[in-house]
This record gives structure tokens, sequence and C-alpha cells, in this order.
């Protein structure tokens, strides 16, 4: 990734903090983006402490206007853009789907589906006049698979995957490569936080991964960087599991 730039939401902890701070090791330029500005700077910081490049902005992902700022001041910097990491989400409250309140269910579809639609759009303007790029999608082994209690969150994530194979076939051959991750369980301040809150168990979640455990940040991020770099140069419009092979049992 040397010389290149890279664009990360999300990316104030858990798996796009990773996946920044991976980026700047592999030569990138980053835009280390996140709703909270505080974790993006500090995040920033760990980056530009170590010689490397990276900023911190601001980014709601539901705001077209900020999604749009956001692009526009990655391109301002760094003169282009050549990866983007589109990972910023959240869980939904565990309810049975008939108690699920229409607002819950808005709030999770407008961030985690809606949201990735909107950075898709603003990336895909510049990577297009480039003629080059390189995008991933942070899905879930939730849109792959359904669990119960859960039904605007895997919605959303399996809408992301529909989103990612719709836009990978428009624009593989315009030189800008999509694909999308479907992490499992990985160890990060969202799951820690379920755990903490009884909404998931962490014995069960391992029980269902043959590899034994927690998957880690880090984890996701080596397949983020791979599907950004010349060696995925033929993977299109993916739907990578990450998950220690939860979905395969």
């Amino acid at each position: 990734m040397k010389d290149k730039v890279a664009l990360v939401t999300g990316a104030g902890s858990g798996m796009g903090e990773a996946a920044a701070i991976m980026f700047a090791q592999a030569g990138a330029a980053v835009v280390v983006a996140d709703i909270n500005e505080a974790a993006a700077k500090s995040v920033a910081e760990k980056i530009t402490a170590k010689g490397q490049k990276a900023i911190a902005v601001r980014c709601d992902v539901t705001d077209g206007q900020q999604v749009k700022d956001m692009v526009d001041k990655a391109v301002e910097t760094y003169g282009r853009l050549d990866a983007a990491f589109n990972n910023a989400g959240v869980q939904s409250l565990v309810s049975d789907i008939a108690d699920l309140s229409e607002d819950e269910y808005d709030r999770i579809l407008n961030i985690n589906l809606k949201g990735v639609w909107l950075c898709m759009k603003y990336e895909l303007l510049q990577m297009r006049k480039q003629g080059s790029g390189a995008i991933v999608n942070n899905s879930s082994i939730g849109g792959l698979i359904g669990m119960p209690g859960r039904a605007a969150y895997h919605a959303a994530k399996h809408g992301v995957l529909g989103l990612t194979k719709s836009a990978a076939t428009e624009y593989a051959a315009k030189g800008i490569l999509i694909n999308a991750i479907c992490p499992g369980t990985i160890d990060t301040p969202m799951v820690q936080k379920m755990i903490a809150s009884g909404d998931l168990r962490e014995d069960e979640a391992i029980k269902g991964m043959p590899i034994g455990r927690l998957g880690r940040p880090e984890e996701v991020a080596a397949t983020v960087l791979w599907l950004c770099s010349p060696a995925a140069s033929f993977i299109v419009g993916q739907a990578i599991a990450v998950d220690g092979g939860f979905t395969i049992v």
C-alpha cells in the first residue's frame, strides 16, 4: 500500500482501528473516520507517532453531507483515494421481531445499511474519476445466516452483501474492486460490551467456532488489507467469512 490512500470508517476502535493501523504499517496514508471524534484523533495520533501518515475526521455515516465532506477531505489532503473499508456499524438490541420498535429498526438500517451505501456513493465518485480503487464493506456472519432476536441487524447486514454484489458488477470493469467481509465474533469493545450486559455468552460463541476462540481485530484487518491489495486483483463481489469456521458447522 506504499503511497496509497486509505479511508476507514468506524476507525476509532475495534476492527476499524486495527485496519487503520495496518494500512499505515503497509505504507498508506490513512483517513481515520469515526462519529467519536476523540477516538478518531487518538487512533490517528498512534499512527503519526510512528512517523506514518494519518488524519482524523468526524463523520456520521447516516448524513450524506458529512460523508461527502469526509471523502472530499481525504482527496484534498492526499490527492486521491485508493482503498476504503466501510466498517462503521452498531449492534441491535436483542428483540423478538414482533416486539422490535420502528425507531430501533430505522436506527439499525440507517447506520448499518444506508451508511454503507452513502460511503460507497461518494467513494465511487472519486474512484471512478481515477479509474482505480478497492472497497471492502463490513457485513457480518449476520449477512450470511439468521439468528433469533436480531432481525434488524441481520436485515441490514444481508443488505450490505446485496449492495456489494450489485456494485461489484457495475465497477469491476472500471478498475474498481468491491468485496465484503463477514466477521464472526471478534474480540472488540462492542463484543465485550455485549458480553458484560449478558447479551452474548462468550462460552456459547466460542463453542460454535471450530477454531475454539474469539477472533482478533487484526485478523479481520489482515483480510481487509489483502482485499485492497494487488494480491486480490481477481476477487470481485465476494463475501469473505472471517469467523473461525462458525458458518461451516
